[in-house]
């Protein structure tokens, strides 16, 4: 240490060379961080490690730790440097080496007050000395402070480009109060974890509280948090609910460990006996890892945040717990009346024991009053998940840097966890509550048709042997829906029974992506069981005397697809003449619609568009007909100029209002099946054409799913694996229904499929150039 400052790892260089090859700007955050035990420790890390999984080739992260004489710790690797506090010459240290560091774009300082009780000047001194971009954010926003007070904060805002606070409540005050302007602070709010909702009868049996009502509350414990409130209350609360438990989660917090023991934990320990509620209070004295606190509060039926701190800004417990399907009842800090507005939670007064008891006895009785608050909070605390939480924090980077932090999204691994518990032994489920299956909803062909493709392409590129009994259900699936005259129906209820909804709707689309699917099955059938293959062949061929007698432009589409893979296997005449046959009535379409500002088939623009174009493309490849591929380079030239903007940011046809000829373009209800098969279209005329720009809106288009829309949010689930279901206007539709899943599903395969084409290509070249060689030398 020199100065007040440590070096974290002595053998960088080679870390160094890497980093200074790559010449990625880097972060700097100045913040507490674990092993010390605060909340701000564990934000910091969490948006870290949020920060490192959303983005890739986009910029690296340096930490510095605060610490002071009685917080020294051991850290991580991530951590290059230690700032003490208590040192005065460490900040002015800091400063310089911050400032000589050329690869050090940002500087995000994580501000408590307490953190710079002892060395405010200091402080104030290291955000004049630090000639970075700097961007302060205030755990802590004091309402109703003195003028000298207030004069300080404004003071440490003049010295720093951005200000991020958690609500808008603080960003009120700040503006209001402190003559902050208003555009130099940003809203981002606390980050929480994105849980998969595992069902609480099997969480409550692995923790030993079966049958059991469960109240909770966690954190670092002290007497701020007025524990004794609860305690208080649940004398009545045992009385009318003796099957109560409360779950006093969290250790004692280390700086009151100092200053006073356990007095604290004793003094609830001693209430709790004196009360006679040993049987309704458990004590999990210890801090929790992060697994094992979501699983306490997924297991929770309503959690308890009494904090007798009426100038707490922003809490991350109750968000924690919001994420993880509590019903919250919580004392009136600013996060809080914020947060649990419009029927998302319950308030209650500053220690008022019989208000908690009465609101605790309301949501124990009235179960559907708890899963509605449950279900409105868990809306809203989706969108501040820390993927989000993360995006919001690199725009704003790269805002501030004019663009030097170009943002790259991280594609996430594969997980087919949500797919395969939407799977029973008969076919996959139509929709989700959440990311619980809806079994009620039944199934559809539709949805076991695409299931089928993208379990085809799964197991293309990763040999997936699970794969083959999906594909099998989904296969056996779609012989089910046929019918004596080759034809399918579409709808099967959860009795496996067909529904009336096949009598009232146009079925020709779904007979459409059956033969898709079969036909995709078929082209890889010298990589599948002899059995699969075979069950294809003779479904499809089944149906192949109804093609004809098929009219809708999207099911004509689907179809040419699918005979278009069939013969890549048996190069039937009879199948090209079919394939021809729809090709020309789509190209009438064409002829017939077109105008000099309407390049379309219909008149209209409504549902998956791109299929029509890209289909022309595969006749164009079977016959060799260039009309087709003339029509289809066309179109979807139009398409595209609808469906992306002047960023390149994709925005599909909504499912709201269609947009018709000549009328105005409506942005919101995207749907995630649009955007995949917009890939799928684009993936096709790459490989066709071999046009990067069809790459890069590819590349663009997949990044909607993971944040790059019009609301900034994810709508791929990486915790479950299932994708949600739309994108409206001011919210994502959390429900994650087959569709949704599997159309991420074959984006992901698509856009992985494109990589590998071009690795294969740029090794046949190498390998070719190397030949070329030796063959000259000899």
């Amino acid at each position: 240490m020199k100065n007040g400052i440590k070096s974290y790892g002595s053998d960088q260089s080679k870390q160094l060379t890497k980093l200074v090859a790559k010449k990625l700007p880097e972060v700097l955050f100045i913040t507490s961080f674990p092993p010390r035990e605060c909340g701000i420790a564990t934000y910091s890390q969490d948006l870290i490690m949020a920060l490192n999984s959303k983005f890739e080739d986009s910029f690296k992260i340096k930490i510095c730790a605060l610490e002071n004489e009685f917080e020294v710790h051991q850290y991580p690797k991530e951590v290059k440097f230690v700032l003490n506090t208590q040192h005065a010459k460490a900040f002015k240290s800091l400063a310089n080496i911050i400032n000589i560091d050329e690869r050090i774009e940002l500087v995000v300082l994580q501000h408590e007050f307490g953190f710079f009780a002892e060395c405010a000047e200091d402080f104030a001194d290291f955000l004049d000395e630090v000639q970075k971009i700097k961007v302060l954010a205030f755990h802590t926003v004091l309402p109703n402070a003195n003028e000298g007070f207030k004069e300080n904060v404004r003071k440490m805002v003049d010295k720093v480009d951005s200000i991020i606070v958690m609500t808008e409540g603080s960003r009120r005050i700040l503006a209001q109060q402190y003559d902050i302007p208003m555009e130099k602070i940003n809203v981002i709010a606390h980050g929480t974890h994105l849980v998969p909702h595992t069902d609480k009868t099997q969480l409550k049996e692995k923790y030993h509280v079966s049958n059991r009502q469960i109240l909770s509350t966690f954190g670092l414990l002290g007497s701020g948090k007025s524990i004794e409130t609860t305690l208080d209350a649940l004398k009545d609360v045992v009385t009318t609910n003796p099957d109560v438990l409360f779950l006093i989660l969290g250790k004692t917090h280390p700086g009151i460990i100092k200053q006073e023991g356990e007095k604290y934990r004793q003094f609830l320990e001693e209430k709790v006996a004196k009360l006679d509620l040993g049987n309704h209070v458990k004590f999990i004295n210890k801090y929790l890892p992060l697994d094992e606190l979501l699983e306490y509060l997924q297991l929770t039926d309503i959690y308890l945040f009494t904090s007798k701190d009426p100038n707490q800004a922003v809490s991350g417990t109750f968000s924690y717990a919001a994420s993880c399907g509590c019903a919250i009842i919580s004392t009136p800090i600013p996060h809080a009346v914020e947060f649990l507005s419009g029927d998302s939670g319950v308030i209650v007064d500053f220690q008022n024991s019989k208000q908690l008891g009465d609101a605790i006895n309301l949501l124990l009785t009235d179960h559907e009053l708890r899963s509605s608050i449950k279900l409105n909070a868990l809306h809203k605390i989706v969108a501040t998940a820390w993927e989000n939480a993360a995006i919001s924090h690199a725009m704003l980077f790269e805002k501030l840097t004019n663009g030097k932090l170009w943002l790259h999204h991280k594609r996430p691994e594969y997980n087919l966890s949500h797919l395969k518990k939407m799977t029973t032994d008969f076919g996959i489920i139509q929709f989700s509550r959440l990311n619980t299956p809806d079994m009620d909803s039944g199934f559809t062909l539709d949805d076991n048709a695409r299931a089928l493709i993208a379990f085809c392409q799964h197991y293309e590129l990763t040999k997936d042997q699970n794969d083959l009994g999906y594909i099998k259900i989904y296969l056996d699936f779609i012989g089910f829906c046929q019918q004596d005259d080759g034809s399918f129906l579409n709808y099967v209820n959860e009795g496996q029974l067909f529904t009336t909804d096949n009598q009232n709707c146009n079925l020709e689309d779904a007979n459409g992506r059956a033969i898709w699917a079969l036909g995709y099955l078929i082209s890889i059938s010298d990589r599948l069981p002899e059995e699969l293959s075979a069950k294809a062949e003779t479904t499809i061929e089944k149906m192949m005397i109804n093609i004809e007698r098929i009219y809708s432009p999207r099911a004509m589409a689907f179809i040419i697809k699918g005979l278009y893979y069939y013969n890549t296997k048996y190069h039937s005449r009879a199948v090209r003449l079919l394939i021809t046959k729809l090709a020309d009535r789509l190209t009438q379409m064409f002829l017939h619609e077109e105008s000099k500002d309407w390049q379309w088939f219909e008149s209209y623009l409504t549902y998956a568009n791109s299929v029509l174009p890209e289909a022309l493309i595969y006749a164009y490849k079977e016959t060799q007909e260039e009309m087709y591929e003339t029509v289809a380079a066309t179109t979807f030239k139009f398409l595209l100029s609808q469906t992306f903007n002047e960023n390149m940011e994709i925005k599909v046809i909504c499912n709201k209002n269609w947009l018709l000829k000549g009328a105005e373009r409506i942005h919101f209800g995207e749907q995630p099946i649009d955007v995949a098969y917009t890939i799928f279209t684009l993936k096709t005329f790459y490989n066709h054409f071999r046009e990067e720009a069809y790459k890069n809106k590819m590349e663009n288009a997949f990044e909607w799913f993971l944040g790059k829309n019009h609301l900034n949010q994810i709508i791929y689930n990486p915790c479950t694996g299932g994708c949600y279901d739309g994108l409206e206007e001011n919210n994502v539709n959390l429900n994650q229904g087959a569709e949704s899943t599997v159309s991420y599903l074959l984006a992901r395969l698509c856009i992985e499929k494109i990589d590998h084409q071009i690795k294969t290509r740029e090794s046949q070249v190498i390998r070719l150039k190397q030949e070329n060689y030796a063959f000259k030398v000899s």
